[in-house]
């Protein structure tokens, strides 16, 4: 069963087209790692695909939504198509139950308790038990994007994105998200993942997409890719030599 298809996305910034005809299809309980040089699209797609960039042509279909960019559209393709980014964006002033607990309240209409019960079944599932009444300032950074992983999931959705989560992370906070990630994947969860973690992707990710030049350039089953890429600029982003 497909969650996501994408048939020739395009999106351009000025004079500068982004996303140069962009297809995909994305199976239920896949994991895609989106990789490749700063500026190649990746992120872009994945903003495209929460509607949160408007694409200039093309069609994308998630999560048993197509897309359309009327308010009430989106706020029901988001409650089922979960996003997180690298910049954690908690509010301060809440504890981290709380910073959990709006979104379903608001944009579900659960009851308080309710979502209460929910955000503590997503904070034991990201190993944070113990700091619900915590500010987001008491925690470290892999802590905070675990927090932001938890709300995310507290809407209960099918498609998560996640937009380069470790690089604002040291190495060691890094694993930690990292084996919070590998339990979702293992769980089911259909994930695209924008990452430089190359050994997380070839790992975990079923599929790699490798982004050149606002193109799909080279994808295929993660193992396989990394063990024996087959275009020169794939061999040349993952350091392997040229023949």
């Amino acid at each position: 069963m497909a969650m996501l298809r994408v048939e020739d996305v395009r999106k351009s910034f000025g004079p500068v087209e982004v996303l140069r005809g962009i297809s995909l299809t994305v199976g239920q309980g896949d994991v895609v790692a989106l990789v490749g040089r700063s500026g190649s699209g990746k992120s872009t797609l994945l903003r495209c695909l929460n509607g949160l960039e408007v694409t200039d042509g093309g069609r994308i279909e998630i999560a048993g939504h197509t897309m359309s960019y009327e308010a009430q559209k989106l706020r029901e393709l988001r409650k089922d198509v979960g996003i997180v980014f690298q910049s954690f964006n908690l509010f301060p002033h809440m504890t981290v139950l709380e910073n959990i607990v709006l979104a379903p309240c608001v944009a579900k209409g659960i009851s308080k308790q309710e979502a209460q019960s929910i955000a503590r079944d997503m904070l034991a599932k990201v190993g944070l038990s113990d700091r619900s009444d915590a500010y987001p300032e008491q925690l470290s950074g892999g802590q905070q994007q675990r927090v932001a992983i938890a709300r995310s999931l507290a809407m209960k959705p099918k498609v998560m994105l996640f937009d380069e989560v470790t690089s604002a992370l040291d190495p060691e906070l890094t694993g930690e998200v990292l084996v919070v990630l590998e339990k979702l994947a293992s769980d089911g969860m259909t994930m695209l993942l924008v990452t430089h973690e190359m050994a997380f992707a070839k790992s975990v990710a079923t599929t790699t997409i490798f982004m050149h030049e606002g193109r799909i350039h080279e994808s295929g089953e993660s193992q396989e890719m990394f063990t024996r890429p087959k275009t020169k600029e794939f061999k040349q982003f993952v350091g392997q030599p040229l023949h």
